[in-house]
């Protein structure tokens, strides 16, 4: 009897601890938002959705989440999702999409209220600000079932995947030339969070589309990339461009460079210059790639820069830059050079500086290389210029100003990726 007591006790408390314990799915730690994704409740992010219609982006998916019963399910809604976003986004750019986001600028009412005024057309910052609202969701998300920390990081994944239009590209048959061409997300957005970048917009203008050139057509595809340093580290620009460029004519990565001017980089540094990236980490070291014992330190253009240069593309002057800074081969201190390296030299600044928008085109271009296409494909980076605001606008999300100069810049790199194309070609 005094042993069926004991059982009978020993069961209770069993029954009780297994009533008290958390379920699988609630005994994983759900990570908190990023820094990136902390910085969408500020009150400019906030006015960006909801004057360009993206406000419910977000939203949206977390409901659709609260449907999912398996991981599958959420995959298949994240990607669907995603997919969905870059779409809307690239068709909004492109004059396809509710009426409400169109039209040149006009600023709200000073007091709010009122009609809401869209943002115009060529503005990239939806695409960004919702994408992060859908990657806060899915980060934070609470699933009703066991949810492990590398499911969710899959889900992520595939989230920026899809919603970058990395998984997008798409190329018809042989009887049409190829160009890949991609972009950036804004970034030091610590200094001025209303920051659009020019390369993201122009991805968003050219996907897709066709341009005409001196040998016939051409089908652009474009992909934007993400301003963090792991990002690429763990290979994410290899990922994308890996598939493509063996049936492609010719790339080029495009970013926000320096003000007022094109650059088209003639080298690229293995080197990464330590400036923070949007999670504010920063990483100074050698660019970290695949087989470092045959990493070069310098990557060149195969872009057709002569004739880029000479063409008409806008109103911004379009340089040959070659300027680098190297340490030289058996000293120890960095040294600027204007015509490019010198035989043994250490990277320590490409053309395009020592930031993401350098290491972007070192990975293009090396990736390049170790296809065994130097020789047979063009490709390299493009800088834009800086994206200004109108002169005295400082709060304003936008102005007359600040849209001419995005246009400008989006009809400028459509104008030079034809130059380019047309150079090649012909070859």
């Amino acid at each position: 009897m005094t042993s069926l007591h004991v059982r009978i006790g020993v069961l209770g408390v069993a029954l009780l601890a297994g009533a008290l314990a958390p379920t699988a799915a609630q005994a994983t730690t759900v990570p908190a938002p990023t820094v990136e994704e902390q910085r969408l409740d500020r009150a400019v992010p906030q006015e960006i959705l909801r004057r360009s219609g993206f406000d419910a982006v977000a939203p949206e998916l977390a409901e659709a989440l609260t449907g999912a019963h398996s991981y599958a399910q959420a995959r298949r809604i994240v990607v669907r999702e995603g997919s969905a976003l870059w779409r809307r986004a690239v068709d909004r750019a492109q004059g396809r999409g509710p009426a409400e986001s169109e039209g040149r600028e006009a600023l709200p009412h000073k007091g709010g209220g009122g009609r809401r005024v869209g943002l115009s057309r060529d503005d990239d910052r939806p695409l960004y600000w919702a994408r992060l609202g859908m990657t806060r969701e899915v980060r934070t998300w609470e699933a009703e079932f066991a949810l492990s920390a590398q499911q969710r990081t899959r889900l992520l994944d595939a989230l920026e995947r899809t919603s970058r239009g990395q998984t997008d590209i798409r190329y018809p048959g042989a009887h049409m030339r190829r160009i890949l061409v991609t972009g950036f997300d804004p970034f030091t957005l610590d200094r001025d969070i209303r920051i659009s970048n020019p390369s993201g917009a122009a991805a968003l203008a050219l996907d897709g589309t066709v341009i005409q050139t001196a040998e016939g057509p051409a089908r652009v595809e474009t992909a934007v990339f993400p301003v963090r340093w792991d990002d690429f580290a763990q290979g994410t620009v290899e990922r994308t461009l890996r598939p493509y460029l063996p049936k492609v004519d010719l790339f080029t990565t495009v970013s926000q460079g320096r003000v007022g001017r094109f650059d088209v980089e003639r080298t690229n540094g293995a080197w990464r210059g330590g400036y923070p990236d949007n999670e504010n980490l920063s990483r100074t070291e050698t660019v970290p790639v695949t087989d470092p014992a045959s990493q070069p330190q310098w990557t060149t253009t195969t872009l057709p820069y002569a004739a880029i240069v000479a063409a008409k593309t806008g109103r911004f002057p379009v340089y040959d830059h070659t300027e680098v800074t190297e340490i030289p081969a058996g000293g120890t201190d960095p040294v600027v050079r204007a015509d490019g390296p010198t035989a043994g030299s250490t990277a320590r600044a490409g053309g395009g500086g020592n930031y993401l928008s350098n290491e972007i085109a070192y990975r293009a271009t090396l990736l390049r290389d170790r296809l065994g296409l130097h020789d047979t494909l063009p490709g390299g980076h493009v800088h834009t210029p800086v994206l200004e605001f109108g002169a005295g606008n400082t709060t304003e999300v936008t102005d007359p100003d600040f849209v001419r100069n995005r246009v400008d810049i989006i009809d400028q790199v459509r104008a030079i990726v034809t130059v380019a194309a047309d150079a090649s070609f012909r070859k």
